[in-house]
């Protein structure tokens, strides 16, 4: 078939290697998003997927909106069979929907129709699943509510932050994508509808998200540290400024702690939850770089009696 590939960052370029390196269809044309400001310079930059589909000497179309009328002249001028979807970042319009004889199929990051929406990794992880994965369905108007072509599973580790996670169902997703786009081409693939169970939101986390809550038990924290990292970073204060917490670790032999409360060692500090105690691993202070908590609590020397989150 003749692609057209949509996506932008870089939990995309996977897949769009798997489907250039297939040998069997076309990649005619990228969509991705335009470039955007980055950098201490701020100076505009193309997205992952644009640099990539560059080197390869693929076509690179930037839509302000997919609802553009240059773009959508040139993706009727491309005549696509299918686009193939991963994390591409706008909504699509039934006008754009319409153009491939396939549609659109995206690449999602769950067991549809488990956690629909934007962070479905970060929203698993925070939930404890045990079990998460990738879901390829043909887009529909709805969020994540099209039929299912196939699924592929990916066990959630008790150490995974969102992006450990997100780099396996990258790669597992990526070979789940270009053996739909097989099957859709040959007949011997048909979408099947969502069941009406089991249906589960992943929103967008916010900063406000990602504040941690002391009352909450230990392994709650320790979901929202891995769920939020690396973006957009677990985080609380401390003397009235904002301690990003890049790394903890439950402690149940430690029950002796207020909420909040600190307790720093020589090689160890610790906070009370609303459980048992969780050690602070790594921490990032404001305007400095990651360091191993222990340090950090030696470096500001907590005085007894001191919390975290006022």
């Amino acid at each position: 078939m003749k692609l057209v590939f949509a996506g932008t960052p870089e939990v995309a370029v996977p897949a769009l290697d798997a489907l250039i390196a297939s040998g069997r269809h076309e990649v005619a044309a990228v969509v991705t998003r335009p470039d955007a400001p980055a950098g201490r310079g701020r100076r505009l930059v193309a997205s992952p997927v644009a640099q990539r589909a560059e080197e390869a000497g693929i076509e690179v179309l930037k839509p302000r909106k997919p609802r553009d009328e240059d773009f959508l002249a040139r993706l009727r001028e491309i005549g696509p069979d299918c686009c193939p979807v991963v994390a591409y970042g706008a909504l699509l319009p039934r006008i754009a929907l319409d153009v491939p004889a396939h549609g659109w199929v995206n690449l999602h990051f769950s067991l549809l129709p488990a956690w629909r929406g934007a962070a479905p990794v970060q929203h698993s992880i925070m939930a404890g699943d045990e079990i998460t994965g990738a879901s390829t369905f043909l887009i529909e108007e709805g969020l994540d509510a099209g039929p299912v072509y196939g699924t592929v599973t990916e066990q959630v580790r008790s150490t995974d932050t969102s992006g450990d996670l997100l780099t396996r169902l990258a790669f597992a997703g990526a070979g789940l994508l270009a053996a739909t786009m097989d099957g859709v081409e040959d007949g011997t693939l048909k979408a099947v509808p969502q069941p009406a169970d089991g249906i589960t939101l992943a929103p967008k986390i916010t900063v406000e998200d990602a504040e941690i809550d002391w009352s909450a038990p230990a392994l709650r924290i320790d979901r929202v540290v891995r769920g939020c990292t690396p973006a957009p970073g677990a985080w609380t204060t401390f003397r009235g400024e904002r301690l990003k917490l890049v790394s903890v670790q439950p402690a149940s032999d430690r029950t002796d702690l207020a909420r909040g409360a600190l307790d720093a060692g020589k090689n160890n500090v610790y906070v009370g939850t609303g459980s048992h105690a969780v050690e602070l691993l790594w921490v990032q202070p404001q305007g400095k770089k990651p360091m191993r908590g222990a340090d950090w609590a030696r470096g500001v020397r907590i005085s007894s009696g001191e919390v975290l989150g006022e």
